[in-house]
Order: structure tokens, then C-alpha cells, then sequence
């Protein structure tokens, strides 16, 4: 390496390293939402030619990619980024970083915004909750299982309705692609909704319902309950 590259990279890997890391939930464009006993609720929205700054991931959680971008990662002490990837629109991830922490930047290297929401446990206790199963419910997909989460896929084109489940433990919903339902639950007045992509709603356990798209677009939600 010639002297004067050796001096470029080596005074941007020095600057790299002045940046501290912060928590993910003090870290740019990660917005806290919602937070209750259980989980705190991410939305993520990192616009073109923007970046994260460096932050940590020091515990286990869920995130889900709500719009499609090019981004690139970074881990702090290391003089360049990776590979630009992109991030598919309603992919699931679950990660844990409870043994052993990651601290890096994401940024945005794409001509759209990136847009992940996710939710970070509050608690490293498993098994206080027995989530349902929704084997054979219409509409639903298991897209996740673990011994944190269970989560599944619903879509449903307009004027499709979802197979009665009754939920078990509690849990959040997700918005990938908004629209016009109503959730019917016995004994009580139907509920109509309108969420809009990204969209979340925390639901308690104890609840059997059924949900119809009544909209004229594809409606398409996440659903996750504890363990």
C-alpha cells in the first residue's frame, strides 16, 4: 500500500473508531414507539444517502422490512463497509446478540428509503407463555418459531376472511400491506380498521376473532406471540 493511501485509510479508521457506539434505541433514525413490560416497538426509516451511526445490539428481538432498499453494513473498528445487500420488502428476521454484542452502521446506499420496524424484549425470561398453534387457520402462514416468538404471515385479497384462532399469549400485529378489515370478535360489536403500512397494534391474550379484508387492495399483516 502506497504511504499516502496507507495515511487515508488508516485516518478513516481512526475517525471510525472516535464515533462511540450507542444503544440501538438512542442510535439515528431508529425511533422508539411503544414499549410496554414485554418489548420495545423500533420504527426504522433511514433515508437515501443516509446512515445509522454507529450503535449496538445487545439484546434479541424480531424486525421485519416494511420497504425495499440498498444497504450497506459496517462494523465498528473495520475500515470499510460490507457488500451493498438488498433488503426485500416483508422478510422476518430474529436476532440475538445477548451473548455476545454486535456494534455497526447501516447505511443507506439506495435511490428508496429503507423502512424496518422491529421489536426488542425487554426480558431474557422464555416460557411464560404458550402461544397458539393456528394450524389450519385460513389465511395464516407460520413464518417464524422459537423459543421467544411465534409469528405468522395473514394475507388475504379483498373480500377473503381469515380462519377463527384464538390468541393465547400476548403478542403484536404488523402492518406490510395496509388496507380496510374488520375483526369480528363473539360478543362484541365488529371493529373495522384501516392500517397503513408499518402500522403496529399490541394485542392482549384471551381473544378469539376473525378477520375479513373488506378493502379493495391485498392486505397483507404480521402477528407474533410471545413464549
Amino acid at each position: 500500500m502506497k504511504p499516502l493511501t496507507f495515511m487515508i485509510a488508516a485516518a478513516i479508521l481512526l475517525h471510525a473508531q472516535s464515533e462511540t457506539p450507542v444503544p440501538i434505541i438512542k442510535t439515528s433514525y431508529h425511533t422508539p414507539v411503544f414499549k410496554n413490560e414485554y418489548i420495545t416497538f423500533l420504527n426504522v426509516y433511514v433515508p437515501p444517502g443516509r446512515n445509522t451511526g454507529y450503535h449496538t445490539h445487545s439484546g434479541d428481538g424480531v424486525s421485519m422490512n416494511i420497504e425495499e432498499a440498498d444497504m450497506t453494513n459496517q462494523d465498528f473498528g473495520t475500515p470499510k463497509p460490507g457488500p451493498a445487500r438488498h433488503s426485500a420488502r416483508g422478510v422476518v428476521n430474529y436476532a440475538d446478540f445477548r451473548k455476545q454484542s454486535r456494534s455497526h452502521r447501516a447505511s443507506n446506499v439506495g435511490s428508496t428509503p429503507f423502512h424496518n420496524v422491529s421489536f426488542i424484549f425487554t426480558s431474557s425470561e422464555t416460557g411464560r407463555f404458550t402461544p397458539s398453534s393456528r394450524t389450519g387457520a385460513a389465511g395464516y402462514t407460520q413464518v417464524l418459531d422459537n423459543d421467544r416468538v411465534r409469528g405468522w404471515r395473514l394475507v388475504l385479497e379483498p373480500g377473503q376472511s381469515a380462519g377463527s384462532i384464538t390468541q393465547m399469549a400476548p403478542g403484536i400485529r404488523i402492518a406490510v400491506e395496509g388496507g380496510e378489515l374488520i375483526e369480528s370478535v363473539p360478543g362484541v360489536a365488529d371493529r373495522a380498521m384501516n392500517p397503513h403500512l408499518g402500522d403496529f397494534l399490541w394485542q392482549d391474550p384471551g381473544t378469539t376473532r376473525v378477520v375479513k379484508n373488506i378493502g379493495k387492495t391485498r392486505l397483507e399483516l404480521l402477528e407474533f406471540e410471545l413464549k
